[in-house]
């Protein structure tokens, strides 16, 4: 059994195998994690059996025709894991430190915002980083959030923004909301709409998770009642195309130029907005090219 005094020497023979037992975790099979990680299958099966001695604990059963880590195996697996994705963002952050005009650079970003924001701000950083690469991810609020937290992503475009002191924010923007209705719905004609009056209107709305719905869901509340919702969806044109088929009301950001066909846009009273926000892992170590994107973000937005 290990002991304080044999911890360190156990580390150091662990170490080589971290790949080894992240693979085994995700497969429960040894010839598959054997051949992720580039090693002859009776090597690897020693290799575990080796731990497994020097801890004093077997770190796999059998499972049918394959095998699964016992909980000893399960938990030097997470650390494992967790190890490995720490060795690999030091190596990105060493090679980018070294090279900060070819690094790499993982946004994430709301639907709506890849229209016109995202393409301007990708486009100025371009003209003075055109070797920085980037990866574009979208989706709800909540997602991009998730993938910020578990480092999936280095930067987030979102609205609203999170309280959550885990990630650092600033704010770029505030974005007025307003009704969508059908062009033929009574509404359509008003100057001003208050929420209150909408307690019995059938609403299409984007998912739980999207900054939209949270703000509706707010909205409708304060003004004392439950949204009654018909549709829900993932993307804002198809929110507004259900509203022109006359299916329900939407609380949407103008549509530039201007309203599409079938759609009405009416203000609401008192104004609603959102904020829109630059967002990212508090306390992490940034790369420099995710440093210098966020600075000219900051600058420019």
């Amino acid at each position: 059994m290990l002991n304080e005094s044999t911890d360190q020497r156990f580390v150091q023979e662990l170490a080589p195998d971290l790949a080894l037992l992240a693979a085994l975790r995700v497969t429960n099979n040894i010839t598959r994690a054997a051949e992720l990680v580039g090693l002859p299958q009776p090597t690897a099966s020693r290799r575990l059996a080796a731990l497994g001695q020097r801890l004093g604990a077997s770190l796999t059963a059998p499972d049918g025709r394959g095998i699964r880590l016992t909980r000893a195996g399960q938990l030097l697996a997470d650390a494992a894991e967790r190890a490995l994705l720490s060795l690999e963002s030091g190596a990105r952050l060493a090679r980018e430190e070294v090279r900060p005009d070819r690094g790499h650079v993982v946004l994430g970003f709301l639907h709506l915002l890849g229209r016109s924001l995202v393409p301007r701000l990708l486009a100025g950083f371009r003209r003075a980083h055109p070797n920085v690469r980037f990866s574009l991810v979208q989706g709800s609020r909540q997602d991009v959030l998730d993938r910020l937290r578990t480092g999936d992503i280095d930067l987030a475009l979102v609205a609203p923004l999170p309280a959550d002191p885990v990630f650092g924010s600033a704010t770029l923007t505030h974005e007025e909301l307003r009704l969508s209705v059908p062009a033929a719905h009574p509404l359509a004609s008003r100057d001003r709409v208050h929420a209150g009056e909408l307690a019995e209107e059938a609403f299409v709305t984007l998912e739980p998770g999207y900054g939209l719905r949270q703000i509706t869901d707010e909205l409708c509340l304060a003004a004392g009642f439950t949204p009654s919702i018909a549709f829900e969806g993932q993307e804002s044109d198809t929110v507004r195309g259900l509203v022109a088929a006359g299916l329900g009301v939407a609380l949407l950001p103008r549509f530039e130029p201007g309203p599409p066909a079938g759609v009405a846009e009416v203000p609401l009273e008192p104004p609603v907005t959102r904020t829109i926000g630059l967002v990212w892992p508090a306390g992490a170590d940034l790369t420099p090219a995710v440093r210098n994107f966020r600075t000219h973000v900051l600058d420019h937005a």
